[in-house]
C-alpha cells in the first residue's frame, strides 16, 4: 500500500494524487510510489487519461533536501537514478497526462510537471528551478525537459537565476497551457482530459510515442517513426471501426474498443 501517492480512477480518468503534507516534498519513498503509480495507470486498459494532482494547496515543493544534504556523490548517483527512473515512467505513460498545479511547483515538483503532456496552473501558482540557490543544478529533468518545452534561453534564465515565476509568465512562455482560478485547477484538468478520452487509445499511444520520440531525433528519423506508427495502426480493430464509421456516419461518431 502506498503511503504518499494515491491512484483513483473515475470515468476513464486516473488521478495520481500526491499526499505528503504540508508541501509534498518528494522523498525517496514518494518517488518510488510515483513510478509505481505511473506503471499502474499505464497498464490499466480502463484508463484513457491521467491527471497528476498535489491537492488544493500545493503541487510539490521539490525533492526532500534533508534526504540529500549529507549524501556522498556515490549515494547521490543512486538517488538521482531513482528519481529519474520514476519521472521517466510518468513521461512514458502512453496516454494523455495533465498536471493540475496549485500553490508551488518547484525543483523536483516542476520537473514532475514537465513529464506531463499539458499543465493547468492556478492563478496564484509559483513555479521555478531554484537548485542553483542550493549550489547544485536540476537533477530530474530540469536541464533537459524544460529547454525542450520553452526554448534554451528561457530555460537558462530560470535555471541560472533560480527565480520563481508566476502563472501569467508561465503561460506567456509556454510553460503553462491553461491558467484558471485556484479553486478550479483540478476540475479544469479533468475537463481538458475530455478532449482526448474519446479518441482511439492505440492511436493516442502511437501519436504520443511518435511526437516524443521524434523530438529526440532529426526530421528524417522522426518521419520514419511516424510512418511505422501510422502503418502499425492498420492492424487494429480501432482503425477499421474509425474509418468505416467515417464513411457511413461522418467524422467523430466512432466508439473505439482499444483493440
Amino acid at each position: 500500500m502506498s503511503d504518499f501517492v494515491r491512484v483513483a480512477v473515475e470515468a476513464g480518468v486516473a488521478t495520481i494524487q500526491l499526499e505528503r503534507p504540508p508541501m509534498n516534498a518528494l522523498n525517496g519513498q514518494m518517488q518510488s510510489e510515483i513510478g509505481a503509480a505511473a506503471a499502474q495507470v499505464s497498464a490499466d486498459p480502463q484508463v484513457r487519461a491521467v491527471v497528476i494532482y498535489g491537492g488544493a494547496k500545493v503541487f510539490a515543493a521539490g525533492a526532500d533536501v534533508k534526504e540529500m544534504a549529507g549524501a556522498s556523490p556515490a549515494e547521490i548517483m543512486t538517488l538521482g537514478a531513482r528519481i529519474q527512473d520514476a519521472f521517466k515512467a510518468v513521461a512514458r505513460i502512453p496516454k494523455p497526462v495533465i498536471a493540475a498545479i496549485t500553490g508551488y511547483a518547484l525543483g523536483g515538483g516542476l520537473e514532475l510537471a514537465l513529464c506531463a503532456d499539458f499543465r493547468v496552473l492556478g492563478e496564484s501558482v509559483k513555479v521555478g528551478q531554484p537548485e542553483i540557490l542550493l549550489g547544485v543544478i536540476p537533477g530530474a529533468g530540469g536541464t533537459q525537459r524544460l529547454p525542450r518545452l520553452i526554448g534554451p534561453s528561457r530555460a537558462k534564465d530560470l535555471v541560472f537565476s533560480g527565480r520563481f515565476i508566476d502563472a501569467a509568465e508561465a503561460l506567456r512562455i509556454g510553460l503553462a497551457d491553461q491558467v484558471v482560478p485556484d479553486a478550479e485547477v483540478y476540475d479544469a484538468a479533468r475537463r481538458l482530459t475530455a478532449r482526448y478520452t474519446g479518441g482511439a487509445p492505440l492511436a493516442l499511444r502511437a501519436a504520443k510515442q511518435a511526437i516524443d520520440d521524434g523530438l529526440e531525433r532529426d526530421l528524417d528519423a522522426g518521419l520514419e517513426i511516424e510512418r511505422l506508427n501510422f502503418t502499425g495502426l492498420f492492424a487494429t480493430e480501432d482503425q477499421k471501426t474509425g474509418m468505416h464509421s467515417f464513411l457511413e456516419n461522418g467524422p467523430g461518431k466512432a466508439t473505439f474498443s482499444g483493440r
